[in-house]
């Protein structure tokens, strides 16, 4: 990881997510779901998905504070299809709070040298080993298995009954040490689509 390492303060919360996958994920999905819907469906609401995110975690209302830690490669400026998005002027070192608590949210660029996948579960091992931290969620890009094996090697290892750790992905995968929950029902939330609106078509 990078030189601030040190400084970091840790949560009991951490969600780390792969950035540029979920982009990628929720760009998928308005191209998608505009053509089943018949109508425009606008960026995903930030905070909303983080939220739900939160919730398919295990968090429930309170004063929690929760690390928001958004990794992206370094030539991503924003999210394209986040609302806010822009990892330098509106993410990065900015908080939100709501009834589950405050947000903080970190964007960590990762050098085109450095494999996202290998900062992903390099990071997420930092996290596990953290006394501190009693609740991890990780969205990584769960659709390469590369990427997801070494994600549940590194879960495997956590040797910590007090840890609560979720893995999101858009489809049930091979299980581990860890619980899973699918990846597209916060973003189908944070994109306004509802469940009623597409029984309906």
């Amino acid at each position: 990881m990078n030189n601030n390492q040190q400084e970091t303060k840790w949560s009991e919360n951490v969600m780390l997510v792969d950035a540029d996958y979920v982009d990628k994920v929720a760009f998928n999905l308005i191209v998608n779901f505009e053509r089943m819907l018949g109508r425009r469906i606008p960026k995903a609401d930030l905070a909303k998905w983080v939220d739900c995110v939160a919730l398919d975690g295990g968090l429930r209302a309170g004063g929690h504070e929760t690390l928001v830690v958004l990794a992206h490669r370094k030539d991503k400026a924003q999210l394209d299809n986040f609302a806010p998005g822009n990892y330098a002027d509106e993410l990065d070192g900015k908080a939100f709070k709501d009834h589950l608590g405050e947000f903080v949210i970190s964007a960590i660029p990762i050098e085109a040298i450095a494999d996202s996948e290998d900062y992903l579960t390099e990071a997420l091992r930092l996290v596990t080993a953290q006394k501190k931290v009693k609740r991890v969620m990780v969205i990584p890009n769960a659709e390469d298995p590369y990427i997801y094996n070494k994600v549940r090697e590194v879960l495997n290892r956590v040797d910590d009954d007090e840890k609560r750790i979720t893995v999101f992905a858009m489809e049930p995968k091979p299980g581990g040490n860890f619980r899973q929950e699918i990846l597209g029902y916060s973003l189908m939330a944070a994109l306004g689509i509802s469940a009623d609106e597409i029984h309906a078509k």
